[in-house]
Order: C-alpha cells, then structure tokens, then sequence
C-alpha cells in the first residue's frame, strides 16, 4: 500500500532538525564561554597581582583592571599594556607560562597591565571611547599605582585585543616603545588604515600568527608587508594552546623593544 505524504511528517522533520541546530549552538557558545573563563589557581613565580576598578568616564562604567607586578617590585619598571580577545577579560592571560615567561626575564621584567574591555573590540562606538579609555585612563591608572617609568611603554594583545593594539597606538604616534599583535583579527582587505609605519612614531613593532589560524593568516600578512616588518607563522591555531606557547617570544620583544626605548 502506498501512503501519501500529508506534509506532516516533513514539518517534524524541519522541526526537529532546528531544534537540533539550536542544540548545537548552545552547546557551542557553552564550551566557548567555558574556555573564556577566567584560568583557575596559577603559579605567580612570586610575582603580584593587583585587582583595580576604574570608574571610566570614557566608557561609562566601573571597569575592572589587572595589574601584575614582577618578583621584586615594580618601581620604574618599564610597563606593557595587554589587551584581551572578544569574549575573554582582564584576568585570561593570567596563565602559568605567562608567568614563567615574565619570572624568566629577571630584573628586565615588565609591570603588566591588563584591561577590561568588556565586549567592544576595543573600537570606540556608541558604547564608549574605547581608545581613550586606555589611552587617558587605564596607562595613567597603572602607572601611578606601579610607579613604572612613563618613558618606556608598549601596547600589545591577542586576537582582536592586537587589532586594538594597533588601533589605539597609531592614535598617538610616538607614545609606545613597541606594538605587538598575536593572531590579530585582521580580515584581508582590512589592514590599509594601520599599515603605515609612520602613525607609530619609532616604536617597534610585532605580529604573529598560527599556521592553523585560516581567518587572520591572510591579514596579518598583509599588514606585516605594509608596515614591512617580519611576520613569525608558528604551528597552532587561534586559542591558549597557541599564545601560551609563545608567551616567552612575546616578553623577549617586549622587554627589548622597552630597554632599547629612552
């Protein structure tokens, strides 16, 4: 016997098939908020964590900061601003090798600081102004409470907290000894208003990205050639497995760039 389709059985099928779909991607924004979540107990290498709050009046709020201060003070220090990806916060980057990597530069340590910049992309929008935020309070904050030398500065963050980076440097040409970016969101096509080298005055400037990094290897190349610098392609992909393997390179760069700066 043949039965007809009356069209209720392909409606549950749709239906089912979407719930699926909205399965799937709560799922998927679970595991991503899971692995955006702040990194539990970490070995600090003797360094020290200091928790602030910023009551922004750039971008209209109260607004965590982190500052880490290396074993052994950080008076005149020079300092490295380090700003976090989409989704991630102000303490992410607090990972053991981080620390390993800044307890292995001895003396030469930076002060770090790391800002919150919620979900902006640290782009200024209606949502606030996000270069000046970092710019006019978070630098000046961190200074004063590090006691770390104005004269020696640098800028630098992952993902799209490096696209911020270089963002918010060209605004003040001459500000930061060094600008870094590690697997910036930069798409093709892009990277034409951050890829003259003269918006950065003389600071020295970074980018680096995972082989396994389809979204941003193109970018990051082109921007590398139009600032003519070197772009370091390393095994990995864009995720902590990647950046905590390069946190040492990262603070070699940046602890040259700021004791070559005066």
């Amino acid at each position: 016997m043949v039965v007809m389709d009356t069209g209720i059985t392909g409606e549950r099928a749709a239906r089912r098939s979407r719930l699926a779909a909205v399965l799937i991607a709560v799922a998927l924004m679970a595991a991503t908020l899971a692995s955006c979540s702040s990194p539990g107990p970490v070995h600090t290498q003797g360094a020290r964590i200091t928790h602030l709050t910023i009551d922004s009046r750039f971008v209209h709020g109260a607004m965590p900061l982190t500052l880490v201060t290396p074993a052994g003070g950080g008076a005149h220090r020079p300092l490295l601003v380090f700003l976090h990806g989409l989704y991630y916060d102000n303490n992410s980057q607090l990972t053991d090798q981080m620390f390993a990597a800044l307890h292995a530069l001895g003396p030469q340590a930076p002060d770090i600081a790391f800002p919150y910049g919620d979900h902006s992309g640290w782009v200024s929008s209606a949502d606030g102004a996000w270069a000046s935020y970092v710019l006019d309070e978070v630098i000046p904050e961190a200074l004063k409470v590090l006691h770390a030398d104005p004269r020696r500065v640098a800028i630098g963050g992952i993902s799209i907290g490096g696209l911020g980076a270089y963002a918010i440097a060209r605004l003040d040409p001459g500000r930061f000894c060094a600008v870094g970016g590690h697997s910036a969101a930069i798409y093709p096509g892009t990277a034409g208003t951050l890829g003259n080298p003269q918006q950065y005055g003389h600071a020295l400037l970074w980018l680096d990205v995972g082989m396994q990094d389809p979204s941003f290897v193109a970018g990051d190349a082109q921007l590398a050639n139009a600032l003519h610098i070197h772009l370091h392609v390393w095994p990995g992909a864009h995720d902590f497995g990647y950046w905590n393997a390069h946190w040492n390179s990262y603070l070699a760069f940046y602890t040259h760039a700021l004791a070559a700066c005066r």
